[in-house]
């Protein structure tokens, strides 16, 4: 009996020699570029961008993690070069990286730092663009949604890296924004221009966002005057509590970009965009 289950032992190591297990190694991470649709890829003299097809969506990722006044952060949209954000408590200064082909259409992608908040709102930011060799139509917004996903409901006030400054809206999920846009621009009284007749563009030091009610304000400072509203103000009603914040974009679908937002303002009250 001992031998007989000295040779079945014997069998069975012979067996497991000839099959050995190996361990499943994860996968390798991919080397190939990301594939880029050709609606994402942004206008240019040869190519014309335009809207996602109907019903195209990614779902967002977020994090609950805090960051300087902000409850969380979310790569709305799942840009497919993930986004980041630091604080710099100093300076107060929040530094946005992102990519995304738009926030526009039915559909947008940018990195945004939120709260949940309800009633009235008072948002106010300085952006800036450190590179200057960046995408013409990058945003940085102040934004305001319904929810986290890639085509919420949202009002937004914009500064683009060219300086038109934009109050938007998206009254529906899954529809177009719409909005009203604004240039800055003077001849022969800023520097820069190769005549006196040149149109030199401004671009906004500030730029504000005030939710009074269901009428959403957009308050603008050129250069570090008083903020002051600029046009006509827009109607969209959002139930409470909605996500309130500051995102960039840089306008390109499989490239980072960077905005820094300073002296931002968040506070439940109207009256406070300064």
């Amino acid at each position: 009996m001992r031998f007989l289950f000295r040779v079945m032992l014997l069998s069975l190591a012979l067996c497991i020699a000839e099959y050995p297990l190996y361990a499943q190694a994860p996968n390798p991470p991919s080397t190939s570029a990301p594939s880029v649709p050709g609606w994402a890829q942004p206008g240019s003299a040869t190519h014309t961008q335009v809207a996602p097809p109907p019903d195209y969506h990614r779902p967002s990722k977020n994090f609950d993690t805090p960051i300087g006044i902000f409850e969380g952060q979310s790569d709305v949209g799942s840009a497919i070069v993930p986004g980041n954000a630091s604080y710099d408590a100093g300076t107060k200064r929040y530094t946005v990286n992102s990519a995304g082909y738009n926030v526009w259409y039915t559909r947008d992608e940018f990195r945004f730092l939120w709260k949940k908040m309800s009633g009235d709102v008072s948002l106010a930011a300085d952006i800036s663009f450190p590179d200057p060799n960046g995408y013409g139509d990058r945003k940085g917004v102040l934004i305001i949604r319904q929810d986290l996903e890639d085509d919420s409901k949202e009002v937004l006030a914009a500064l683009h890296g060219l300086g038109m400054i934009q109050l938007a809206r998206r009254p529906e999920k899954d529809v177009r924004v719409r909005d009203i846009e604004y240039r800055v621009g003077s001849r022969g009284d800023r520097s820069g221009g190769a005549s006196p007749d040149s149109l030199v563009e401004i671009s906004a030091k500030r730029i504000g966002l005030e939710k009074r009610g269901d009428t959403f304000a957009l308050f603008v400072s050129l250069e570090g005057e008083p903020m002051h509203q600029v046009g006509p103000p827009m109607s969209l009603h959002f139930d409470g509590p909605f996500y309130v914040g500051i995102g960039f974009c840089s306008h390109l679908p499989d490239k980072s970009d960077t905005a820094v937002f300073s002296n931002v303002i968040v506070e439940n009250s109207t009256g406070k965009v300064q």
